[in-house]
């Protein structure tokens, strides 16, 4: 009996650090991976501003006078954040329940990648510059701010996107070939000297001309080339208006069908009303 009870207090002595540690890394783990917690929301706005300022970093250290003038703060700071990062990197695997299910993510790879570029330097020259990829960490921002409030109407607008990929084809291949026949009739009209110099080219300014962009890098010298870039520019302005339309099209049949699913039709007169409706909006019958 004796035994048996030093074994149980042994066991539960042991097992006492266990649970402490267990329950910091679930404290960490709400803090670290949580955003419902005022801790949590501070951690990754905190996390947010460190990624910023890395980022600015190495967006002034381009610039060559401040590079010149101020190396060696460039260097600290930048090796500065690295290490912050890669710690965050370990805590992140270290307080995970699934440590592989992390790692293997999309914003564990994004997270490891991230601290790649700096170690990279003492391997490579200009590998820093690699670290604006930590820009894409801040798809986190979403997480914060509850910006998920808008998933649903994101897949609204893929579903009015998948119904009008057929229209959309047709319009992208007409639209293909129209730039093909101007850009080979531009050749035709201006021909080399007026800076239409080959086919590949002259499509490229029908391109530019038709999504009324006009980067005026090449133009039309004569008055037949001029009367034509108008007509084109013209219709640039027309072909604009087709997606649209489409667009718009397929977005209002999608928002009926979600209103038709998110209500319920009146017995009496027939009309729909919302689902959480106790009375008809329009007779007043009590459903």
């Amino acid at each position: 009996m004796l035994d048996l009870a030093i074994f149980s207090a042994m066991e539960e002595t042991q097992d006492k650090p266990d649970r402490m540690f267990s329950r910091t890394r679930n404290a960490l783990y709400e803090v670290v991976f949580g955003t419902e917690t005022p801790a949590g929301r501070a951690f990754d706005v905190v996390l947010l501003c460190i990624i910023l300022i890395s980022i600015m970093d190495v967006m002034l250290e381009s610039v060559k006078e401040l590079s010149v003038a101020y190396d060696d703060a460039f260097t600290i700071l930048e090796w500065s954040f690295t290490i912050l990062f890669t710690i965050e990197y370990f805590l992140r695997i270290w307080i995970t329940r699934r440590p592989a299910s992390y790692i293997f993510s999309p914003l564990g790879i994004i997270d490891f990648v991230a601290l790649l570029p700096t170690y990279l330097t003492l391997f490579m020259t200009g590998g820093s510059y690699l670290v604006v990829i930590r820009a894409i960490r801040l798809l986190r921002v979403f997480r914060i701010f509850k910006l998920t409030r808008y998933v649903n109407e994101a897949k609204v607008l893929g579903e009015a996107m998948k119904g009008s990929r057929r229209k959309i084809l047709v319009f992208m291949g007409s639209v293909s070939a129209l730039v093909v026949i101007t850009g080979t009739l531009m050749y035709m009209i201006e021909g080399g000297q007026n800076g239409f110099t080959s086919i590949p080219k002259s499509i490229y300014w029908a391109v530019v001309t038709v999504t009324t962009v006009g980067y005026g890098d090449i133009a039309p010298q004569t008055v037949l080339g001029q009367s034509f870039a108008t007509l084109l520019m013209l219709m640039g302005y027309a072909i604009i208006a087709v997606p649209t339309g489409i667009m718009t099209s397929e977005l209002s049949k999608m928002d009926k069908i979600e209103k038709k699913m998110n209500s319920k039709p009146c017995l009496i007169c027939e009309e729909d009303s919302p689902k959480e409706a106790n009375y008809c909006g329009n007779c007043g019958n009590k459903f």
